[in-house]
This record gives C-alpha cells, sequence and structure tokens, in this order.
C-alpha cells in the first residue's frame, strides 16, 4: 500500500502478488518501488494511480529481501533458496548470483558506495561481499542465534544487526571487530534503521516495542510503545525527522523525532561522491572507538502514545485497488516500436539521474501517449497465434532461468564439497607420510 501523508488524502492498494509481501523498498529518487514476495518473484512498481508493474523470476524459493544501491543501478534479493542476487535496473535484467550461505538469507543490503553487500542467514552467519569480485570478504558468525535484519551506517564502515537471540549488534567491517553489544529486548529483534547522522538507531522486536539507541554514548535512550503486537519493521525517513514502524497488530504508526535533520538530497549526493574508483573506500573516522557492552543500569524514558495521539484509523478508509498488468511484454513492444535511442533512455523504468537531456517531463509525457498509441495500434496488428506463441515461448525462458539458477546452486554445492575432500586428502596424505 501506498500512503500520502496529506490529511484526507487517499491511500493506494497494489494487487499483483500471488502471496504474502515480504519487503518493500524506494529507489533512492523515489521514481520506482521494489517488492518481494513469497510467489518467488519480485517486482518494480511505478508509484501512481496507475501502477504499471515489471515482474522479475529468478529465485527458487520465497524472496524475503530488496534493496537498491545508494545511485538505483542495481537492486539487490535475498530468498530462501540460500541465494542473493543482483539485477541491473538500468537494463532491467538479472546480473549475478552470490551464493556462500548454507540456509535461507534473511536480508541483503548495499554498502552507501555500493562496494559491498552484507547479508545475514539462518545458518548464524552474516557475509559481506564485494561487488567488483563476486567474492566473500569477511564472514561474521554467532553460536546462539541468528540476524533477522542487517544494514550499514551511514558512512559504511560499520553494520548491524538485528538478533533472533533479543540482541543488537555493531560491527566495525575494516577491523572484523564487535563494537557494540545490546540486550534491551525480551523477544526476537527483527529490524533496525539508522539515523541518517548515523548517531543513533533504532530497533523493532517481537516483545511488541521499539527501541532508540544512542551510539556516540552506547546506551538505550527510548522505548516506544504503541503497538499491541509483535514489531516487525521500522525505517527513518531519508531527513531523520521522521520514523515509521509497523507490526502484526495491522497498525502503520508515525513517528516524529527531535533529532537533527538532515537533506535527503544531501545524502543521496554524498553517496554517489563516494561512488568515485579513486576514492578510498571506508576511511571515515566515526564513533564509537571502542565496544560499550550495554549494562541495563541507566534509566530510559518511557513513550506510550495511545493517549496523545489519534487513531486515523477508520472502518472505511479512503483506499484505491490497483490491478496492476505484468508489462514485461509492454516494454519489450515500446523497444522494438521505438528505434530512436534517446526515447530507449527514457523509459518508464530508468533512474531520472541517468537520463539524457532530452528527456524532460513534458517530452516523456508527450512520448507515452504516443506509446501507448503505438502499443493498442501494434496489439490490433497482432495475430493471436502469434501472442499465444511468444506467451509460451516466456514461460519456457521463465522455467530455463530457473532451472540455471539450480544447476548454479548444485554446481557452488559441488565445488565446496570436493574442496573439503581434497583438504582431506591432503591431511590423510600428510598423516601417512609422518608415519612413513
Amino acid at each position: 500500500m501506498l500512503w500520502n501523508l496529506k490529511p484526507q488524502a487517499r491511500a493506494f492498494r497494489y494487487v499483483s502478488h500471488k502471496d504474502i509481501i515480504t519487503s518493500v523498498q524506494f529507489s533512492p529518487v523515489g521514481n520506482l518501488l521494489a517488492s518481494a514476495s513469497r510467489d518467488r518473484t519480485i517486482r518494480l512498481w511505478i508509484p501512481d494511480k496507475r501502477g504499471k508493474s515489471s515482474e522479475f523470476k529468478a529465485h527458487t524459493a520465497p524472496v524475503r529481501s530488496v534493496d537498491f544501491s545508494a545511485d538505483g543501478q542495481f537492486l539487490a534479493t535475498a530468498s530462501e533458496d540460500k541465494s542473493i542476487k543482483v539485477w541491473n535496473m538500468f537494463c532491467q535484467r538479472f546480473s549475478y548470483s552470490l551464493y556462500r550461505h548454507t540456509h535461507w538469507v534473511h536480508c541483503a543490503k548495499f554498502s552507501p558506495d555500493g562496494r559491498l553487500i552484507v547479508s545475514c542467514s539462518e545458518d548464524k552467519t552474516i557475509k559481506i561481499w564485494d561487488t567488483t569480485n563476486k567474492q566473500c570478504v569477511s564472514n561474521f558468525s554467532d553460536s546462539i542465534g541468528f540476524a533477522n535484519y542487517v544494514d550499514f551506517n551511514p558512512n559504511g564502515t560499520y553494520i548491524a544487526s538485528a538478533g533472533s537471540d533479543h540482541t543488537v549488534k555493531l560491527w566495525d567491517i575494516r577491523v572484523n571487530k564487535l563494537l557494540q553489544h545490546y540486550q534491551v529486548h525480551s523477544g526476537g529483534v527483527n529490524c533496525v534503521s539508522f539515523h541518517p547522522s548515523g548517531n543513533y538507531l533504532i530497533t523493532a522486536s517481537s516483545d511488541g516495542t521499539l527501541k532508540i539507541l544512542d551510539l556516540l554514548e552506547g546506551r538505550l535512550i527510548y522505548t516506544l510503545q504503541g503497538h499491541t503486537g509483535p514489531v516487525f519493521t521500522v525505517s527513518f525517513s531519508k531527513g531523520g525527522e521522521l520514523f515509521a514502524s509497523g507490526g502484526t497488530d495491522a497498525q502503520v504508526l508515525l513517528w516524529r523525532t527531535n533529532f537533527d535533520e538532515f537533506n535527503s538530497k544531501d545524502i543521496i549526493k554524498r553517496n554517489l561522491k563516494r561512488l568515485h574508483f579513486d576514492s578510498p573506500p571506508h576511511l571515515h573516522d566515526i564513533y564509537p572507538r571502542t565496544s560499550h557492552p550495554h549494562k541495563g543500569k541507566t534509566e530510559t524514558v518511557e513513550i506510550n502514545p495511545k493517549l496523545e495521539v489519534m487513531d486515523l484509523q477508520t472502518s472505511t478508509p479512503p483506499v484505491v485497488d490497483i490491478l496492476s498488468f505484468d508489462s514485461t511484454t509492454a516494454t519489450e513492444t515500446t523497444i522494438r516500436t521505438l528505434p530512436d535511442k534517446s526515447e530507449e533512455i527514457c523509459g518508464y523504468f530508468l533512474n531520472p539521474s541517468l537520463m539524457s537531456s532530452d528527456c524532460s517531463p513534458t517530452t516523456l509525457k508527450k512520448e507515452n501517449e504516443d506509446i501507448s498509441n503505438l502499443r493498442s495500434q501494434s496489439q490490433r496488428s497482432i495475430p493471436l497465434a502469434v501472442t499465444d506463441a511468444l506467451e509460451h515461448i516466456m514461460e519456457q525462458l521463465n522455467v530455463l532461468t530457473q532451472t540455471v539458477s539450480i544447476l548454479e546452486q548444485r554446481l557452488t554445492l559441488t565445488e565446496d564439497k570436493l574442496k573439503d575432500c581434497l583438504e582431506n586428502q591432503q591431511k590423510l596424505f600428510n598423516a601417512i607420510h609422518q608415519k612413513s
């Protein structure tokens, strides 16, 4: 659902997934919305009243997480098929897979500079991946529980994990060291979100509370009670002046902070500047420099908004249902009927920062009208038999994609087993050599 924060404004409900939706995220500039579902697909939406979407299929199990890179050019998805997949948004195509986890992958996130990906899995590991060579460069393991959620801080120098063992941990990825360890919840922690300043971290837990941590002082400062059940997600706004939370009580709560506000455009520019290949990665000095385990003795402020905030939930909310059609074939028709290169770049699903100067809003509007007319004319001229044949080809391609994904996974497992066999063989050879 897409909500408008203006009073008495309508909300849009997009209907297209065939199973539970597990994750949603806006692109950095807000022109796209990605969603993941247990129906094993990812959808890319245009967040307007028409609700056009493009469907991506490659995972062989439910998809748990979606995340855009800071420049909006790539999308990372995590799935219960034990893989992370990266998609190219410019070409609208699958790029590559990352295989090392041995259990369901819950979450995958890009670093602010786009060079790294962090992922967490039920195999009780957190892995850092290099997007250049597609290799795992760091590994953090936990013997007690597994991480439900993980994310980079705004500087990209450390990560925070939300644990099923009720803990929140901060790791410095430059020295692979645990910085902070908080035990402030009485239930599993499901989500965390950094304030744009990087000084505060908010957590959402199955104990029904939200908690705000001061990372400079290493202590809990606020406990927020508003939900009547487990809280599954929480997120700061781009500027940090607001944050939203959602849980099993079917409520979305919007909170206002008293922290410093940041200009979201400045934050995006700051992240994009760090994308230059000559710039040294992760050299920003950050606090805290030493670990601060939470002792649980400091007094905190508890906030319960039930008596202070008006409940905006109504029995008949102004919601508009939007049934999205699969725009994959429509996109292909657009590309075929418009050979002009500038018009190809000005597609629906491209990042505005990648568009040429010819792609002004007025030009786009005129082109879109021409596209719809051309599309309707081409659809009338295509025989039914050709349409059926194309649909059959698309189905076969989807099956082929899933088959290749399974083969990739099996090949990775075979390589791991072969490596173990070679190591054991070397050990036996050394033992025999020592005895002789």
